[in-house]
């Protein structure tokens, strides 16, 4: 599946937290928690880092914000349901295409036997009918698209508070784009460690109200094609 990378999207958040950045201080790092609105807070438990674990201390880390995404239970959650939505929507355009046809051919059977005005007035319905199903078909293929680009943002603003939390505990002032580097030490990249507190701190997180719009900005074109 083709995926919507948004390879600045990291690099644009880290330079954001870097200039907010506390210096590193000696002894262990406060814990945060995230509250109802996803920002962090303070006073709350927060899921540990590993212990007995020396965590490397360095300025900037490396992250691959697609790899965060596919692999959280989150992106996990939101392209599982993207994938029926968009093979739902492919079923459904099979099915009006035939329904289009079997009229078509319809139309073309019982020409001879009709008066040509007759038979121009109900070929421009029909064009006109075929003209509204593919909009309608075309609204709720970009509505998928949007879905896919709403999770990725929703993720990603409830990851930023984590995302701050980690640069923190390895004293960096930054995190780059994994994937815009060409070459890194490995003990650098934070991935691994993003996607294992993604996953305890947000779990799959829940679907945008976006999704609601698959089916409202195409509603009634099944029911047009079998008119």
């Amino acid at each position: 599946m083709a995926r919507l990378a948004q390879g600045c999207c990291t690099l644009t958040l880290a330079l954001l937290l870097a200039a907010g950045a506390a210096p590193a201080q000696e002894g262990p790092a406060p814990e945060f928690g995230l509250g109802a609105s996803g920002r962090a807070v303070t006073g709350q438990p927060a899921t540990s880092f590993p212990t007995g674990t020396a965590v490397p201390q360095v300025p900037i880390l490396t992250l691959n914000d697609e790899e965060l995404f596919e692999q959280s239970a989150w992106g996990t959650r939101a392209e599982a349901e993207i994938d029926v939505a968009a093979a739902g929507l492919a079923a459904e355009n099979r099915r009006i295409e035939a329904q289009l046809l079997a009229e078509e051919k319809s139309l073309t059977d019982r020409r001879p036997s009709m008066d040509p005005a007759a038979f121009r007035a109900e070929a421009d319905a029909f064009d006109q009918r075929v003209t509204g199903i593919r909009r309608a078909q075309d609204l709720k293929a970009r509505a998928i698209l949007r879905l896919r680009d709403a999770e990725r943002r929703a993720f990603f603003t409830a990851a930023a508070p984590i995302l701050s939390e980690v640069m923190r505990r390895h004293g960096a002032v930054a995190i780059l784009n994994a994937r815009a580097i060409s070459l890194a030490d490995s003990q650098i990249d934070v991935t691994d460690e993003m996607v294992a507190l993604a996953d305890q701190r947000l779990g799959p997180g829940e679907a945008p109200e976006i999704s609601d719009a698959i089916e409202a900005e195409g509603e009634g074109a099944p029911a047009r094609a079998a008119d």
